[in-house]
């Protein structure tokens, strides 16, 4: 799945446009490189993303493109947050 699209549908990042114009920024790292919307996420990939004060990181645990809102947090473990 597309990072940008998996910002999206894991309510980490509300919009999708938002998610892309985040990797297009350098502002989305997985694995420690900085990446471009469509990059593959998989389960195990470890996710940074930076906001405007701190930045959340995160595994990804679930790539599944059927997610409903109360699974959302189902497709991710937070790691850290700065």
């Amino acid at each position: 799945m597309r990072i940008d699209k998996f910002l999206k549908l894991s309510r980490v990042i509300k919009r999708r446009t938002v998610a892309a114009d985040a990797c297009s920024g350098g502002r989305i790292e997985i694995n420690g490189k900085s990446v471009k919307p469509a990059k593959e996420v998989k389960p195990g990939d470890i996710v940074k993303v930076s906001f405007g004060a701190g930045s959340l990181v995160f595994e990804v645990l679930n790539t599944d493109e059927r997610q409903t809102k109360q699974s959302a947090a189902e497709m991710y473990r937070i790691i850290g947050e700065e």
